[in-house]
């Protein structure tokens, strides 16, 4: 098992350099994307975990020198609202691997896009939020942000389970959210629950709980998506799912 906040340490390290022009960070794509109705999104190289559901590429997760190029925060910025304003979306997102690794380059790019009249949806695993509680506080002062904190399952255990990676990562992530909730940031948790039974799921939600009764009302179920990439991986893995969809087949009240 890896630890999970050296393993987003040592990615920081692989994806951020510093510019004249900001902190910059590695990107291999940029598109319009159905999720949420329709939001711009950038897709960033590199994570910090090694989820067995993810539908993202080897190279991304895993050799993020070998692919994409280095982005300015202006223009990563610059290139979401071109898109956004293209196809009428009035929404914007980094995803593709873990937009809060580079935490310079990300509140950079969050001061680039105020006044641009969209929504940023932070989509995250939490771990940086719940190890460093100062890059929460950073994130409240921006009003146009919905942070979007994403459980790897329902317990430490199945934590483990679906990342690889050391237990206490599962903590990290209920932390994020506490940390999240006392500086008055907008934001909710997801949960991937495919691979966790009813018991689990009904343990998390009291968790949940004791942190604030919004994160019940507003929780959002994850299920996993058997893209290809997906389903090889949960074979050599060796994990068998509750629930699932194929890529085709989400319904429409979930994209």
């Amino acid at each position: 098992m890896y630890d999970p906040v050296q393993r987003h340490l040592a990615m920081e390290k692989l994806v951020v350099r510093d510019s004249p022009e900001g902190q910059e960070k590695r990107y291999w794509r940029f598109r319009p994307d159905r999720w949420y109705g329709g939001i711009a999104t950038a897709d960033c190289a590199g994570c910090g975990l090694l989820c067995y559901f993810c539908w993202v590429r080897e190279d991304v997760r895993n050799s993020p020198r070998e692919i994409g190029k280095f982005y300015s925060p202006k223009k990563v910025a610059e290139t979401l609202v071109s898109i956004a304003r293209e196809r009428g979306f009035r929404q914007l997102r980094v995803s593709g691997g873990e937009p809060t690794i580079g935490k310079l380059h990300l509140l950079q790019l969050l001061d680039n896009l105020q006044g641009q009249g969209c929504a940023f949806i932070l989509e995250t695993c939490g771990i940086p939020l719940g190890y460093d509680q100062k890059y929460a506080e950073a994130l409240s002062k921006y009003p146009f942000i919905h942070v979007r904190v994403s459980l790897k399952g329902c317990t430490e255990e199945e934590f483990s389970m679906l990342t690889g990676s050391k237990p206490e990562g599962f903590r990290l992530q209920l932390k994020a959210l506490e940390n999240l909730e006392k500086v008055n940031t907008a934001y909710h948790a997801s949960c991937m629950v495919s691979f966790s039974p009813e018991e689990n799921r009904r343990a998390l939600l009291t968790r949940l709980r004791k942190i604030s009764s919004r994160l019940v009302d507003e929780f959002e179920v994850e299920e996993v998506i058997l893209y290809d990439m997906v389903r090889s991986r949960l074979k050599q893995a060796g994990l068998r799912y509750y629930s699932a969809y194929s890529p085709h087949d989400v319904p429409k009240e979930l994209v």
